[in-house]
């Protein structure tokens, strides 16, 4: 799959859940994607993929790149600050 896709990578985050309305959601990511870059860099697990999304890129539109049913896909994406602790 790595050799077929052309990838930079042979891991990546796979998308486990996706919440309601969040931006993941609004930009379409599903429930086992797999995400395998983030802006044209490659994303080899979550710790590159939290190095690469900082306060600096919330609100910019990127774009993610996944595996989805064997296939690449790129799709738009605006991150946003997370809503976790907000609440309390």
């Amino acid at each position: 799959m790595v050799r077929l896709n052309g990838l930079g990578v042979e891991s990546g985050v796979l998308v486990v859940s996706v919440e309601a309305q969040s931006p993941a959601e609004k930009a379409g990511l599903l429930e086992g994607d797999v995400i395998v870059g983030y802006d044209d860099r490659p994303v080899e697990g979550i710790d590159t993929l939290h190095q690469l999304l900082t306060e600096e890129k919330v609100g910019v539109k990127a774009v993610v790149t996944v595996i989805r049913r064997g296939e690449k896909r790129t799709i738009p994406i605006v991150p946003q600050e997370s809503r976790a602790g907000r609440d309390e």
